[in-house]
């Protein structure tokens, strides 16, 4: 699955949605919550940190 992330220039995420689905709405939702905890490394233009959309590839392994 993957989960469109708009990343700040701060490195906090403002916004997450799903772009490509498990097929599972329980797990899309995981993904989504969780993906919005995390920081980042802000993308750079000209050297300068801006908000851009990142995709953020999620994997399940059931063991």
């Amino acid at each position: 699955m993957v989960v469109r992330v708009l990343i700040g220039a701060d490195g906090i995420a403002q916004q997450a949605e799903i772009s490509k689905s498990s097929g599972y709405p329980r797990l899309d939702q995981a993904a989504q919550a969780v993906v919005l905890k995390w920081r980042y490394v802000p993308g750079k233009r000209g050297g300068v940190a801006e908000t851009m959309w990142f995709n953020v590839p999620i994997s399940f392994v059931l063991e």
